[in-house]
């Protein structure tokens, strides 16, 4: 029997990313890799099949076997690079979202810092649709990269699920934050409306140490991380 509408209620997340994996089928240049995550093992191979299935300009679509870092389970799907490819994505979205029974989903671009709300306009805007255009479209992409801007520091792993930044050294348990903001450092500073927090200076020691070489200052419960002309600001979640 077939997958439903709500049948994947609460098993898959509301942000998908867009370019941020290597494409199996052929060069990235040439193909569109979406990722999903997933609750559940079952629930991402019902995705798996859903979408494989379902749409007919999908090369391909592959569960993860495993548990990623996360906690959660990958499902990619692999779509040719051409002017079609805003509409294709929203039809995806549209089914996903029927089964998920969310509102509506949001994507991150090539490992953003920043999700952004799902339309065809901005996909348009932000995807190369041919090979020619897909190097400069990363290049500026790489600007926003959450890997691009740990360059500096010594962690094994950095990830997002959602807008949960999760970064671990060796030997040490993972820090999680939520991504409040991303960009220019004055633009950035300008919009944090908390004062400087100085009663915490152990925390920004110890995120000193654990993240590396980075000016950090904390506003009200928010820190400032800047690097190299950029701000991000994040709040620190408790395990």
């Amino acid at each position: 029997m077939g997958l439903r509408a709500s049948d994947l209620k609460n098993m898959v997340y509301d942000i998908f990313e867009i370019d941020s994996f290597k494409s199996k089928m052929g060069d990235d240049k040439d193909i569109v890799t979406l990722a999903f995550s997933v609750r559940e093992r079952e629930a991402a191979k019902d995705l798996e099949n859903f979408l494989e299935k379902g749409y007919d300009f999908v090369l391909d679509a592959d569960a993860t076997a495993g548990e990623q870092s996360d906690g959660t389970y990958k499902v990619f799907v692999e779509i040719e690079r051409n002017k079609h490819v805003p509409d294709q994505i929203m039809e995806i979205a549209d089914g996903v979202c029927k089964l998920a029974d969310c509102e509506s989903l949001k994507y991150r671009y090539y490992k953003d810092f920043k999700s952004k709300d799902l339309t065809q306009d901005a996909l348009s805007e932000e995807i190369p649709l041919d090979s020619n255009d897909y190097d400069i479209g990363i290049a500026e992409a790489s600007l926003n990269n959450y890997k691009n801007f740990f360059n500096k520091s010594y962690l094994e792993e950095t990830y997002m699920t959602g807008d949960v930044l999760t970064v671990r050294k060796v030997y040490a348990d993972p820090v999680q934050f939520k991504v409040i903001d991303f960009g220019d450092t004055l633009e950035t500073i300008q919009n944090i409306t908390e004062r400087v927090n100085t009663n915490d200076f152990a925390e920004v020691i110890f995120l000193s140490k654990y993240l590396g070489d980075y000016n950090i200052t904390k506003f009200g419960n928010k820190f400032s991380l800047d690097n190299n002309g950029s701000t991000l600001v994040v709040e620190r979640l408790q395990h």
